[in-house]
């Protein structure tokens, strides 16, 4: 486990941040990073041809058990944010209508702004490696 990995965290504490995130999705106020930097993200949505109401539904099919951990934000200038990452299993089909249970890795950014909040889906993959559930 990773030095940096926080899992100091109860089950309502994670409920919460859930909901927060949810919530912001609940109101289209969230943004899956697409980017040449995100180039795993983009392979994924077009693999299983995930449109923006797929993508939707598994973002508020996420549970308080898919929790892995909290980390503090690296990038220069954006230090004071905690990424959260969940990790849930979700039945995904190709074009050819192949199904398949797929592990995805997601890292969020809840971002204040006033009273608003919004959320940014840094990490949206195919998990590629281990990973500890706090939960499970």
């Amino acid at each position: 486990m990773n030095q940096h990995y926080n899992r100091r965290y109860s089950k309502e504490e994670i409920g919460a941040i859930l909901q927060i995130i949810q919530t912001c999705v609940c109101d289209g106020k969230y943004t899956i990073a697409r980017n040449q930097n995100r180039q795993e993200n983009l392979e994924l949505i077009r693999e299983y041809n995930l449109t923006t109401k797929k993508l939707q539904r598994i973002l508020l099919q996420i549970e308080t058990k898919d929790f892995c951990h909290s980390l503090q934000n690296i990038k220069v200038g954006y230090e004071h944010e905690t990424l959260y990452v969940f990790c849930p299993q979700v039945t995904l089909s190709n074009f050819d209508n192949e199904e398949r249970l797929v592990d995805i890795y997601l890292k969020f950014n809840i971002v204040n702004i006033g009273t608003e909040s919004r959320v940014i889906v840094i990490s949206f993959h195919e998990r590629k490696r281990s990973i500890d559930y706090l939960f499970r």
